[in-house]
C-alpha cells in the first residue's frame, strides 16, 4: 500500500513538471518567434524592395557607347544593387511571351526602347531617394523616360513602418503575456507544496534554506523548457529556410545567436523570479491562510 502511495506521488511530481516544462517551453518557443520576426521584418522588407524596378527608357539615337558608359556607371553607384541592359528586342520577346501572341505581327513595328533595368539597395528604395535618382538620370540628353511604380514604392514604405511598430508593440505585450503564463504555471507548482513550506518554517528553517530546493528545481526546469523552446525554434528555422531560401535567415548568425540565448536566460530568469516571489507568498502567510 505503501508503495503504492509513493508511486502514485512520483506519476503525480513528474506530471507536475512535465506541465511546468511544456508551458515554460511553448511560451518560450511563441517569444522566439515573435524575436525571429522582429529580427527578419527588416530582412524581409528588404527583400520585397529590393524587388522594385527602376526602368530607364533610350532614346533610338542614344550611342552604344554612351549606353555602355550608363550602365557602368550605375553599376558601380552605391545604391545599386544590378543594373542590366535590356534591348529593344529581349523586351518585345518577353512581352510576346506575357501576352501570348507577337504584337510586332499586328503593329508591324516594335515600339519599345531599349532600357536599362536597375534595381537599388533597400536603403534608397523609398520615395525622395528614388525621385532623386529618376530626376538625375532624367537630365541625360539620351534618356527618354525613367519609369517605376510610385504608388507601390509609397505604400511599401508606409506599411513598413506600420507593420514594425505593430510588431514592437506586440513584442511588448506577449512578454508581459509569457511571463503571466509561466507565473501561473509555476505557483500552481508551489501551491501543492504549501503545506511543506509551512511546516518546514515552522521547525525552524530559514526562509532561504526553503526557497532554494524550489528555485533550483524550477531554474532546471526551465532550462529544460528553454532548451524545447530552442529545439523547436532551431526546427522551424530550418523548415522556413527550405520554403523560403531568398529570405536567407541563417545570414545573420550572430543575431540568432542572441535570439536563442535570449530565449534560454528568459527561462531562466523568468523561473527564477517567479519562484521566488510564489515561495515568498506562501512564507509569509499564516497557518490558517494555507486552506484559502
Amino acid at each position: 500500500m505503501g508503495r503504492s502511495f509513493e508511486q502514485y506521488q512520483k506519476q503525480k511530481l513528474i506530471s507536475s513538471y512535465f506541465s511546468v516544462v511544456l508551458s515554460i517551453g511553448l511560451v518560450l518557443f511563441l517569444l522566439g518567434v515573435l524575436g525571429l520576426l522582429v529580427i527578419n521584418t527588416k530582412k524581409m522588407a528588404d527583400h520585397f524592395k529590393e524587388q522594385i524596378t527602376v526602368s530607364i527608357f533610350l532614346k533610338d539615337e542614344a550611342k552604344d557607347s554612351e549606353t555602355d558608359q550608363l550602365r557602368k556607371t550605375l553599376a558601380m553607384a552605391e545604391h545599386t544593387k544590378s543594373a542590366t541592359y535590356v534591348s529593344k528586342e529581349e523586351a518585345a520577346e518577353k512581352h510576346s511571351a506575357e501576352i501570348g501572341e507577337d504584337f510586332q505581327d499586328f503593329l508591324g513595328y516594335n515600339p519599345l526602347k531599349n532600357s536599362i533595368d536597375l534595381q537599388l539597395h533597400a536603403n534608397y528604395v523609398t520615395p525622395e531617394e528614388i525621385e532623386l535618382i529618376a530626376a538625375d538620370l532624367s537630365e541625360k540628353s539620351y534618356v527618354e523616360e525613367v519609369s517605376y511604380d510610385k504608388p507601390l514604392v509609397g505604400l511599401l514604405s508606409e506599411n513598413v513602418k506600420r507593420i514594425s511598430f505593430w510588431i514592437l508593440v506586440a513584442s511588448g505585450i506577449f512578454t508581459f503575456i509569457a511571463f503571466l503564463l509561466i507565473n501561473s504555471s509555476i505557483r500552481l507548482s508551489i501551491y501543492s507544496k504549501r503545506f511543506i513550506i509551512k511546516t518546514m518554517q515552522m521547525v525552524g528553517a530559514t526562509k532561504t534554506f526553503i526557497r532554494l530546493p524550489f528555485i533550483w528545481t524550477n531554474v532546471k526546469l526551465g532550462m529544460l523548457g528553454a532548451i524545447m523552446a530552442m529545439l523547436a525554434l532551431g526546427a522551424t528555422l530550418f523548415y522556413m529556410d527550405e520554403t523560403f531560401p531568398e529570405l536567407m535567415l541563417f545570414e545573420d548568425l550572430e543575431m540568432l545567436a542572441v535570439v536563442f540565448s535570449s530565449v534560454f536566460l528568459l527561462g531562466i530568469l523568468i523561473s527564477l523570479v517567479c519562484t521566488y516571489f510564489a515561495t515568498q507568498r506562501f512564507l509569509n502567510l499564516r497557518t490558517d491562510e494555507l486552506y484559502y
